[in-house]
């Protein structure tokens, strides 16, 4: 049987902790199982506690406390760590069949943009323990406002679609925070956005020097197509269902769950 699961990632501060509390609640009220898998040595558990959890295995203060070593080195050394001790990851995700599991991922992005150490536990966990596995990337819709912030986000985006080779959502999250009607138009540019567009926007703000660059890296944006969002207010149901769906489609959730007997046919075998 294929497991299921979903790896939150993006920049600290992006709402990933609230984006995985609101998905299992969603999908337990929906009448299926679900459970945090804590992959970040430094988090503390939220609304809801972790099934699986990194700092049963090591823990970002005692790295930093034992070795001496900042709070970046310290995460390498963790992942590092966790790779030398795979066994210990199959032993503790290897019982989830039928459930689905959310990776809470560290927000500190150079562990897949710059070190191919999420990569290798990607690789990992399809290879070895069957995992049909997608990405989704967070950004905050406050953030991005901003058309120059736009393409930094988006280009971080792009770099983990690359490097990470999985099936990939991007997400705007706390849409929530965006109050005033003037915002919430202009964020409609970044859900499906035009490069092009958004470049002749930020170059009307910027230094004219940086404009030709703000025209290449639209183009760059651009050619590839893949960069869109689909927006999160976490406190919205209709909002988690949405990214929910598209988490399934990609992952073919349905696809992997066992047939059941209909309960007529349950009853007729009693009988």
């Amino acid at each position: 049987m294929s497991r299921v699961g979903v790896l939150v990632m993006g920049p600290a501060g992006a709402g990933k902790s609230s984006f995985c509390n609101a998905l299992v609640s969603h999908i337990q009220t929906i009448g299926r199982r679900a459970h945090i898998v804590n992959l970040d040595p430094a988090a503390e558990p939220g609304q809801y506690e972790f099934t699986v959890d990194i700092r049963n295995l090591i823990s970002l203060d005692d790295v930093m406390e034992e070795l001496e070593l900042g709070p970046n080195g310290s995460l390498v050394y963790c992942f590092e760590y966790l790779l030398e001790n795979l066994d210990w990851l199959d032993e503790e995700v290897g019982e989830y069949n039928d459930e689905f599991l959310i990776f809470d991922c560290p927000g500190q992005i150079e562990l897949y943009t710059h070190i191919p150490i999420l990569p290798a536990v990607i690789r990992h966990l399809q290879t070895q323990l069957n995992f049909s596995l997608c990405a989704t990337y967070l950004l905050e819709a406050p953030f991005v406002v901003d058309p120059s912030k736009f393409f930094s986000g988006a280009l971080s985006a792009m770099s983990a679609m690359i490097l990470l080779e999985l099936p990939h959502i991007n997400v705007l999250s706390k849409m929530d925070q965006i109050k005033d009607d003037y915002s919430r138009k202009r964020l409609k540019r970044f859900l499906n956005p035009d490069p092009t567009v958004l470049a002749e926007s930020a170059n009307e703000d910027l230094n004219p020097k940086f404009s030709r660059l703000n025209s290449v890296i639209a183009n760059l944006v651009d050619d590839y197509g893949m960069v869109q969002f689909l927006p999160l207010e976490a406190n919205n149901p209709e909002s988690v269902s949405t990214i929910l769906s598209y988490i399934d489609d990609v992952t073919q959730w349905a696809e992997s769950q066992e047939p059941k007997e209909p309960n007529d046919q349950i009853e007729l075998d009693d009988e």
